[in-house]
């Protein structure tokens, strides 16, 4: 008889050893497609919070290196350096700022009810931050700072007389996009004449210090690079930087990046660091890798010790059918054939089992993997909610706090997954499944290639 055919008829002659195989492999094949199913959900998940958020790379300066009495002067870079590192092929956009005082004169007055002047920068004085690309900054990234009318200032306005205030200034001194407002430089002399060309929102009350200047958050002026380094201290002089922000077009591409800047920037890159600001992904996927890495130990786990229960479900199985297999056998049935029977017992309910585990085991693996990243995001995000900030002039380093824990805003862990099934995710379940069955049978395999005909039907054994 066709050993295909009487592996058929073992399988239902045998159906409480069927059943029982059949519900093993089902255990496993659950276990084994959920953990992959977790592992695909997270790791799109992870993709699509590295593309909302973006590949972004910081030219800082490394403190590191500021620590001895003889560096006290912090490094700075050319501008023309920066642009040309800007210029790269990985870079989408950049963005570099240097500030100094600035004074509102004649009509245009300050915000009441702000800090005290803890930066000295006397009656009507205030920060001019000029930047290249107003959109970079991390309250507008964040999403924390918003646009009300107008629009950012852009590298295309480098050498314009343009300035982007907070709405609170505006409003006091009856400002609108498009007004023109005088401004004079921190020597108290230079004057400049800049047109109004965006209105944002900060919601941090007025009270509220800005903690890098210690300013009133609505008395913060941006302005175009080129318009407020005119009424700087460096006055026309080769500006330089000492912070830049470069947004990448592929978050896969920071080696490539930082490989081309040290080739450009050479010795002028001694003192900063350059640091790829991933603090927001990590942030946001700290609760993914957590569930992916429970999924794929369970996954292991279960299919180890489901190869283990096959493995002495079949041996066993041979035991009881050694009468048989020496009647085959005496037959002249081949032993290969004998295995392949086996063999193919196996794969025909492993196929069952597969078939049946993929109908429920998707709409299983997102209400288990849904309730498992909800409690790892909730844990993540009270520790998150639990930090506070040093006080105002403080480090915070004598307090046990580390500034650089600092949550990202608008950065929650993601609590949620879709898990979807394709036949990539099924045709590795069933591939893993099989070389399940085929592992199992490799023991009791052995225990046929050692039967004789003669010694099984004269003695029983």
């Amino acid at each position: 008889m066709n050993f295909v055919k009487r592996a058929g008829l073992s399988l239902w002659a045998r159906k409480s050893r069927t059943l029982i195989t059949l519900a093993t492999f089902l255990v496993i094949s659950v276990m084994v497609l959920a953990g992959i199913l977790i592992n695909g959900a997270t790791a799109r998940a992870e993709q699509d919070a590295k593309r909302s958020v973006g590949a972004e790379v910081n030219l800082d300066v490394d403190m590191s290196r500021m620590g001895n009495a003889a560096q006290l002067q912090a490094p700075s870079m050319d501008v023309a350096t920066v642009d040309k590192i800007g210029s790269l092929p990985q870079v989408q956009k950049y963005t570099y700022s240097m500030w100094d005082r600035a004074l509102l004169t004649g009509r245009n007055k300050l915000v009441d009810g702000g800090p005290k002047d803890a930066m000295g920068l006397g009656p009507g004085g205030t920060i001019g931050m000029g930047v290249l690309d107003s959109s970079l900054l991390p309250d507008f990234r964040s999403g924390k700072s918003t646009l009300v009318s107008g629009g950012h200032i852009t590298a295309a306005d480098k050498d314009k007389k343009q300035l982007l205030i907070e709405e609170r200034l505006a409003k006091l001194n009856d400002l609108e996009v498009g007004d023109r407002i005088t401004l004079t430089g921190n020597d108290g002399k230079t004057t400049g004449e800049f047109t109004v060309g965006g209105i944002y929102r900060d919601p941090r009350p007025t009270t509220d210090a800005d903690p890098e200047y210690g300013i009133s958050p609505a008395n913060m002026i941006h302005g175009s690079v080129g318009g407020l380094s005119a009424l700087g201290s460096e006055g026309n002089a080769q500006r330089k930087v000492g912070r830049a922000t470069f947004l990448l077009k592929d978050a896969d591409a920071q080696n490539a990046f930082k490989s081309g800047a040290k080739r450009i920037a050479g010795s002028a890159l001694a003192g900063f660091k350059l640091d790829a600001n991933d603090k927001a992904v990590q942030q946001m996927t700290g609760p993914l890798k957590s569930v992916r890495s429970t999924a794929t130990l369970a996954m292991w786990l279960m299919g180890l010790a489901g190869a283990a229960v096959l493995a002495l479900l079949v041996n066993l199985a041979v035991k009881q059918r050694r009468t048989e297999y020496g009647v085959l056998l005496a037959m002249g049935e081949k032993k290969s054939r004998l295995i392949a029977q086996q063999v193919l017992e196996i794969v025909i309910v492993a196929v069952l089992a597969l078939g049946v585990s993929s109908l429920f085991a998707p709409q299983l693996t997102q209400s288990a993997g849904q309730a498992l990243l909800g409690k790892e995001a909730a844990a993540a995000a009270q520790k998150l909610d639990s930090w506070k900030p040093p006080a105002l002039g403080s480090t915070g380093l004598d307090q046990g706090i580390d500034p650089d824990d600092r949550p990202v805003e608008n950065a929650d862990p993601i609590g949620e997954i879709t898990v979807a099934l394709d036949p990539a995710d099924f045709a590795a379940v069933g591939a893993i499944g099989i070389g399940i069955g085929l592992l199992a049978t490799v023991v009791p395999a052995a225990s046929v290639l050692r039967l004789s005909p003669r010694t099984i039907l004269t003695k029983g054994k």
